[in-house]
Order: structure tokens, then sequence, then C-alpha cells
């Protein structure tokens, strides 16, 4: 991606470092994805605090298994902006798994001694960090993970899993598939760390709409080519499909920037860029509005890309640690945002005025994003 490598210097320095915040912070004013939770004030403290900010003082912090992208920059500031709406919680550490499974455990295990009180977790190597988050939930601490189903269960290995509606977003993808691709074709699935929940579950979703129909053919490796979500690592595996399969009718992505950097390969080899489904990123619909004249199958439609799931774990870890009230929902709901064909709900929104490495769906606003990346 354009902005990557000022993605991944913003994460080495901010990686390590524990940020103290301010007594309460703002808010973006964007809100274009699903509400993470409630903005009610609490009874008792500060009147400004949401509901779920309770009265007692902790630290929080938040470790990632993969942390080199653009999409990981904005959702751990839109988790830090969470965070600053609550008073009760006076210092937020962050920690990047870096991709290494082992270092991602260390992390965990690391705050745990450090004495945080409460820990949000984003588990990219699902059952292999399971008992890291166990044995920080049985050490008394309010332990979230979210977004990338972990395995266990709720109480007994981590206070709660805070996950995402991917089922709907395949059921979504491939009934834009049936609709758009009604005379079937080859679909290459793409997803990111080995094993990963969402992909898999993704995935499911897919073939339980496609398969019906016996007209579509999922191409390359299964259940999905892996990628880590990293966009060096998605130009190889593209570049590779690409050059192996002589016809692609659709790529399905749960991280689309990521493919900007491989998709004027078709073009090179005298091939029309397929259709893509996937979420959504200002760079491919840059992208598109840029190669949609020359590529005759090129359509797009995109899901928003979940950013704000960060902000609902947040809700669920300060609700639990400060004795604030808990959020309603567990799990965090992605619109479709984009359409190429329908224009609805959204056309492919494009913004020049913005770096690509922003999301026009999260509720930061596109500006304020960009500001992360200067």
């Amino acid at each position: 991606m354009s902005r990557l490598s000022t993605t991944l210097r913003l994460l080495a320095a901010t990686g390590a470092v524990a940020l103290m915040l301010s007594a309460c912070g703002g808010s973006s004013s964007s809100n274009n994805a699903s509400s993470s939770g409630s903005d009610k004030a609490t009874p008792a403290g500060n009147s400004n605090a949401p509901s779920w900010c309770g009265p007692k003082k902790i630290s929080l912090g938040l470790t990632d298994g993969f942390g080199g992208n653009s999409w990981r920059l904005v959702t751990t500031a839109a988790a830090k902006d969470e965070v600053a709406k609550c008073p009760s919680v006076t210092s937020f550490t962050y920690a990047d798994g870096q991709g290494n499974t082992q270092k991602a455990i260390s992390d965990i295990q690391g705050l745990v001694a450090k004495g945080v009180n409460a820990l949000v977790v984003f588990p990219d190597a699902g059952n292999a960090v399971l008992p890291a988050l166990r044995s920080a939930h049985q050490a008394g601490v309010t332990t979230v993970p979210y977004r990338v189903d972990p395995g266990g269960s709720d109480g007994t290995d981590y206070d709660v899993w805070v996950g995402a509606d991917f089922t709907t977003d395949g059921k979504n993808w491939g009934n834009w598939i049936l609709k758009n691709l009604p005379d079937g074709g080859n679909v290459l699935f793409i997803s990111g760390p080995k094993g990963n929940s969402q992909g898999i579950t993704e995935g499911k979703a897919l073939h339980s709409v496609l398969d019906p129909s016996g007209k579509y053919k999922f191409i390359g490796e299964q259940p999905f080519a892996v990628t880590n979500w990293d966009p060096a690592l998605t130009q190889q595996v593209l570049t590779a499909a690409i050059a192996k399969n002589p016809k692609i009718d659709v790529i399905v992505s749960d991280f689309g920037p990521s493919l900007v950097g491989a998709l004027p390969a078709f073009e090179k080899s005298g091939r029309s860029i397929p259709a893509i489904v996937t979420s959504d990123g200002n760079v491919l619909s840059c992208f598109y509005e840029d190669h949609k004249a020359k590529n005759k199958d090129f359509k797009l439609t995109t899901v928003a890309t979940g950013n704000d799931n960060a902000r609902l774990a947040v809700d669920w870890a300060v609700a639990i640690a400060t004795g604030g009230t808990k959020p309603a929902s567990k799990t965090f709901q992605a619109p479709i945002f984009e359409d190429s064909v329908s224009g609805q709900p959204h056309p492919v929104t494009c913004d020049r005025n913005l770096p690509g490495d922003v999301y026009l769906s999260a509720q930061m606003a596109g500006p304020d994003q960009a500001k992360l990346l200067k």
C-alpha cells in the first residue's frame, strides 16, 4: 500500500510505549458504521463519561497479533479514542506481535506481569493464544479477545469474546456474486493468518451460498489463501495465483486495500481485472475509479472494514473492570458499504483529498485518520 512504510514506522514507534491518557478525550465526528456503545452518561462520576465507564480506576492494555498495516493503525487509534472517553482509565499500553505467535503470547504475558487491570486482545493466531488468555483471566485481569475467535468460552477462558458477524459478511458476498456473476466462475478467496476464525467463518458462509448452485469453483489454497493481512504477502500470493490460473472470475478478500499492488498484473497480462468482493479502503476505491474504464469485468462491492470492532471490545473491557454498564451486544455489525453495480447503500467512494490508507466506513472521520499517517 502507498503508505505502508509510514504505517510500520508509526506502529514500531508506539508499539512498546505506555501512553498516559487525559481525563476525558473527544470522539470523532463521522459515524458511517455501526455504533459500538452507549453514549448515556454514568449516574456517578464524570457526567460526560459514557455508561460503560464506571468509577473504579484501571490500567488497560491492547495487544495485536499483527500490527503492520494501515487498518491496524486506524483500529488501534479507534481503540485509543474510545479509551480516552473514560477518565477511569489512567494508563494505556499497546503491544504489536508483529505476526509472530510467540511474541503475541509473550506480549499478553508481559502485560499481565506488568499489572494491567484489563486487557483487549486481537488474537490473530486463534487457538494458539488461548492458554495465554486463560492465564490472564485466571490471574484476575479482565480479558477481552475480539474479532478473531480464539476458541474457549466466556467466563472460563476469558471474560467475553467480542466478535464480528463474519457469517453475514460471507453471505452478503456470496449473494452479490450470485446476482452479478449468475453464470458461475472461478472464485479465489484470500484471508489472513492460517486458521484464523474470520476467514474460516466467511469461507463457510460463502460456500453455503454458492455451492448449491454448482456453478462456482473455489481455486487456490483451501479454505483460503494465507496472507496474514500483510499487503506485501498478499501481493506475492495474488501474483502467483494470476500466473497459475488463466481464469479468475472473482476475488474475495477480507482486506481489500491489500489487493491494489497486485491487481495491475491482470492488465499487464492482457486480462481484465475481475470482480472484487471485499472490505473497503480509500486506496481501493480510487484504484477502481482509475481502472474501471479499461477493465470490462471489474466490478466492486465492499463491506465496512470493521475498525470499530475495537471500540466495542474496549467498551466491554472497561465496563467490566471499572464497574460500568455492559454494552447491549457482544457482536460488531459491519454493513455493506459500497456497490459499483447498484450504487446502494453507497456508490464506490473515492476521496482524492485523503491518503489511500483511510477507511471511510469507520467512525473516525477520514481527515482524522489522515493525521495518523503523517
